[in-house]
């Protein structure tokens, strides 16, 4: 049940390959494509709910899972190596991203680039469900990109580098949700194989972001953590305990019924398709020998299990 067809992650393997790349690309796309910085200026990661939801929404989420489960190869413990190499990575990422985000957010309108964050984690969540659908949309990194032109305050076009330690603190906590989040489908991916349907927990994490861009556009309190609620809901919708999944597949695939399986061994008496251009069976008789042969040919079976002798031919064979 660990197959899935994720538009994102396939779409990622085909440049950069599968195993520890993919995943390395997968975790570091909010950080390429302008994501992880428009959310952290939008207020995103203030609380401690929104550090969850950002680094279990963002950097984990159905495509981290994914990409662990089905791409990953190797042993328990080289998959954890590898997820700590790439954590080390994103989260130092991360920590430059966070050092300069006070000073873009000094540039900008802010409620204007709050909707654009919105909006590209809307892209996002389209894109996940659908990869036809993410087709027609346009690169997160175009939207914050436009985002950035619409929300440049002329007035204070002054570029003056500040920092802020407590938002790189909880900006860091975020990438190292969403890497603990990875290590620990490495560690329960023998279990995660059998239980979780990688799809349905695909489309709930797409909702569950939907959720998250209504929070960042104010529609939704930050002290109610819908979306993660609706991630929980998700993981637990996507477990099967039984396997009743498979094994309603099989029922609906129901028994092969191809000619190739019938018992080529008797002869059917009823009419086909095909009895016109059949030539007319002969009366069946039994010859000398005990054998049932059927328009003078003996039956290959019958004569498999009781091949003649001399003695048992008659005298004009």
């Amino acid at each position: 049940m660990s197959t899935s067809h994720h538009p994102v992650a396939l779409r990622l393997e085909r440049h950069v390959g599968p195993g520890t790349r993919l995943l390395t690309t997968v975790m570091a796309l909010p950080l390429v494509d302008g994501i992880f910085p428009a959310l952290i200026i939008a207020g995103a990661v203030d609380s401690v709910l929104g550090i969850l939801e950002v680094g279990l929404l963002v950097f984990g989420g159905s495509a981290t899972l994914s990409v662990v489960l089905a791409e990953m190869s190797g042993s328990r413990r080289e998959q954890v190596v590898s997820i700590l190499a790439v954590g080390s990575i994103i989260v130092s990422l991360a920590a430059v991203e966070a050092a300069l985000a006070p000073t873009i957010e000094s540039l900008l309108v802010l409620e204007t680039f709050e909707r654009f964050a919105a909006v590209v984690i809307l892209a996002i969540a389209a894109k996940t469900v659908s990869a036809t659908v993410g087709e027609y949309l346009p690169s997160p990194g175009v939207i914050i990109g436009f985002g950035l032109l619409a929300s440049i305050d002329p007035s204070n076009m002054e570029l003056v580098f500040t920092t802020d330690l407590s938002l790189i603190i909880r900006s860091t906590a975020a990438a190292g949700v969403g890497v603990a989040f990875a290590l620990g489908a490495a560690l329960a991916g023998p279990t995660l194989r059998k239980l979780v349907g990688l799809d349905y927990f695909r489309f709930g994490s797409a909702v569950a972001l939907g959720v998250l861009s209504l929070s960042i556009l104010g529609f939704i309190s930050d002290q109610i953590p819908l979306a993660l609620a609706v991630l929980a809901v998700t993981a637990l919708l996507s477990i099967d305990l039984g396997g009743t999944r498979e094994n309603k597949t099989e029922r609906d695939a129901g028994p092969d019924t191809s000619p190739n399986d019938c018992d080529c061994g008797h002869t059917h008496t009823g009419s086909t398709d095909t009895d016109t251009d059949r030539v007319p069976d002969e009366p069946e008789t039994e010859s000398d020998s005990g054998t049932i042969t059927d328009g003078g040919r003996p039956s290959e079976l019958e004569s498999a299990a009781e091949p003649a002798t001399e003695s048992e031919r008659v005298p004009w064979l």
